[in-house]
């Protein structure tokens, strides 16, 4: 028998008070299975996704926009290269958000993510998100209080629209603890092939670290949405974390129904010389 993931544990409902400490960041319950078993359904996952995107971009009618956000070290590479890992680049665009240009700071803090959303047939991947503006420029008082606290209901509408635009909208926070975070950071410090990911700033925003918590539980109950909801993704094994937006992300795409794109009987009628 297959094991069941049951994704519906990491749905964050509209409304919802959120206090992460009752989030445990270990937690793999929701998979009736170990971690040999998830990375083999993992595999099938995958080839499903590529089978799905395939489909998503020759149908040429809905539009997906993933959204990550995470601590340092919370995963955002790793599930993009893993959970995407051999799906056509076709019709697929990460887009990072860094540090935002003066151009962007001059036409507001939505524009940019405006200007980076999904056509019809694409799926985007937002690595980081419009979710700074209440996250790092609150944690670091960049913004007055009550510019960052107008914000969630600014994007609460944004993202609506872009649901009745056609745009279907999946959240996920990858929660990992403090203590993981501090085991992944010394990792990079030790292999040569990833300490050039490592900051002096990651100790700055580690310091942090409970600010960053409180900002990000009141991003998750202010803008989960029927629309646009949030995903509280286990994160401290990668193995479940990857298991679980996969699944998320395939359960979504099979809900849009699609097919192939039919050709004409003239053109079935062609003759290849």
């Amino acid at each position: 028998m297959t094991p069941k993931l049951h994704e519906n544990k990491f749905l964050v409902k509209p409304g919802k008070d959120i206090s992460l400490k009752h989030w445990d960041p270990s937690d793999t319950s929701a998979f009736d299975g170990n971690e040999l078993a998830a990375k083999e359904e993992s595999k099938k996952i995958n080839s499903k996704l590529d089978q799905l995107q395939e489909m998503l971009y020759a149908e040429n009618k809905h539009k997906l926009l993933i959204i990550l956000q995470a601590m340092d070290t919370g995963g955002k590479d790793g599930v993009i290269r893993r959970v995407f890992e051999g799906v056509n680049p076709s019709g697929v665009r990460v887009v990072h958000f860094r540090t935002p240009s003066q151009d962007e700071l001059d036409h507001g803090f939505l524009w940019r993510a405006y200007a980076q959303i999904p056509s019809r047939g694409e799926l985007v991947i937002f690595n980081r998100s419009h979710y700074e503006a209440v996250l790092i420029e609150r944690v670091h008082n960049l913004v007055p209080d009550e510019i960052w606290q107008q914000r969630y209901k600014e994007i609460c509408e944004f993202e609506e629209l872009l649901h009745e635009e056609g745009t279907t909208i999946l959240k996920f926070y990858l929660h990992i603890s403090s203590d993981e975070q501090k085991k992944r950071l010394k990792a990079r410090l030790s292999d040569p092939t990833k300490e050039w990911k490592f900051s002096q700033n990651d100790l700055v925003e580690r310091k942090l670290w409970h600010e960053y918590m409180k900002a990000y539980e009141h991003v998750l109950r202010k803008t989960s949405t029927k629309s646009a909801p949030w995903y509280i993704i286990p994160s401290n094994h990668k193995w479940f974390r990857d298991l679980a937006v996969a699944r998320i992300i395939v359960k979504t795409l099979e809900g849009f129904n699609m097919q192939f794109p039919a050709i004409s009987n003239d053109m079935k009628a062609v003759k290849i010389p």
